[in-house]
């Protein structure tokens, strides 16, 4: 542990451990899933969360008995992710083209059914609910499984209004095996997609080799870069916010102004709750003595979410993030319930590589080609020569066949 403002060099993310009991414990689960099916699916339900899987019918979004603001929240977040949701499918058409050779098309197809898993925990994750399905929804997917081991009705109620056409109450591991290898009359889905605990992070991870699935998550992470500010207060409750999602969250906060990091850290260590996070570095202070070290660290680091409170900086400088949040005004826990862009993030350094959940994850990208006579002719002298220099005899036998005719 070590409580205080630290060199930003001096400064790594800390590793992530795969604990062997999970794995094994996970690698049992799926093989007695495979071997002995629903059977299996329904015992382990029962004797790890002590409930049987079941199929709940959702009603109609109106008939769901919430207070009115609950209601009207859930409503306007689902709105604006469906809204944010369609102006990114809207960029994605059919698109064609034809030369000498023939006509070629690119498109894109929504993935035929998908699985959704809402975690349950110790408060209804519903913004999960529509951050997972909504997507799906716009684009189309014909089958959209909601899986939970909640059936808290604002659980229920968004699901119903995020488009799920099945909700199956079933959490931890043995849901995503319910998932990827079917349980009763649901058949196997062709993605899953969904936050969860480290058994249902292992069981994503084991069911790879058959299954889509969006991301394999890691402790949440915010990366607060800041130099000028008017509320510090609003940066220390980010920090917290993001702390509190699970005891292995970190809230990085990253500063050239040492006088900006000491007021933070006084604010910190004014508060029991505060100062133990900080003291047990979920919550970290980082000094950079120059702004290209920053962004040079921020890029490597890779942030799940990034919020930028430094006034003068170009956005386009940080290249790797899971989503970035430019201002004071752009709280991340708007992000994680209602603005609208996604809250299923890369994490552990994955934003290098990978962005967030989005429609494009759920829709396959496609071709098709028609070649012309006279494209018969081109191409077959082309793939002729390929093939002979490969050393593929009957490939060069199926374009040869094609010069002649």
């Amino acid at each position: 542990m070590n409580a205080d403002i630290r060199l930003i060099q001096d400064y790594q993310r800390p590793a992530m451990c795969q604990q062997t009991a999970i794995v094994n414990t996970v690698q049992d689960i799926m093989q007695q899933v495979v071997s002995r099916g629903d059977a299996a699916i329904e015992q382990f339900s029962r004797d790890i969360d002590g409930f049987s899987p079941k199929l709940i019918e959702l009603k109609e979004f109106a008939d769901y008995d919430l207070s009115f603001e609950l209601k009207t929240a859930i409503k306007s977040s689902h709105q604006r992710i469906k809204k944010f949701c369609s102006f990114q499918a809207d960029g994605l058409k059919t698109s064609s083209f034809q030369d000498d050779c023939g006509e070629y098309t690119s498109l894109y197809q929504p993935i035929e059914r998908i699985g959704a898993y809402i975690p349950g925990g110790r408060f209804p994750l519903i913004s999960t609910a529509l951050m997972t399905l909504t997507p799906a929804q716009v684009v189309g997917c014909p089958v959209r499984i909601a899986c939970s081991p909640s059936n808290h009705p604002a659980i229920l109620a968004a699901a119903s209004l995020a488009g799920a056409t099945t909700f199956l109450q079933l959490g931890g591991a043995q849901a995503i095996a319910a998932l990827s290898y079917g349980w009763q009359d649901i058949s196997p889905v062709d993605m899953v997609v969904g936050p969860g605990n480290a058994y249902v992070n292992q069981a994503k991870a084991q069911i790879q080799h058959r299954t889509k699935i969006d991301t394999l998550a890691g402790p949440s992470e915010l990366l607060i870069y800041a130099n000028e500010v008017q509320h510090i207060d609003w940066l220390v409750a980010d920090a917290l916010a993001q702390a509190e999602h699970d005891p292995a969250a970190v809230s990085v906060v990253v500063s050239e102004s040492l006088s900006l990091l000491n007021q933070i850290k006084a604010l910190l260590m004014a508060h029991n709750k505060s100062k133990s996070l900080f003291q047990q570095d979920n919550i970290v202070l980082l000094h950079s003595n120059h702004r290209s070290h920053s962004i040079q660290f921020i890029n490597e680091f890779a942030p799940e979410h990034l919020q930028i409170c430094a006034p003068g900086v170009n956005p386009g400088l940080f290249k790797n993030y899971g989503a970035l949040f430019l201002g004071e005004n752009s709280a991340v826990a708007f992000g994680d319930y209602c603005s609208g862009p996604n809250h299923t993030l890369p994490t552990a350094g994955a934003a290098k590589y990978s962005g967030g959940l989005s429609v494009h994850q759920f829709l396959k990208v496609l071709t098709r080609q028609k070649i012309s006579n006279r494209g018969r002719s081109a191409l077959a002298k082309i793939a002729t020569e390929m093939a002979r220099a490969e050393g593929l005899i009957e490939h060069q036998n199926s374009a040869e066949l094609r010069q002649s005719k």
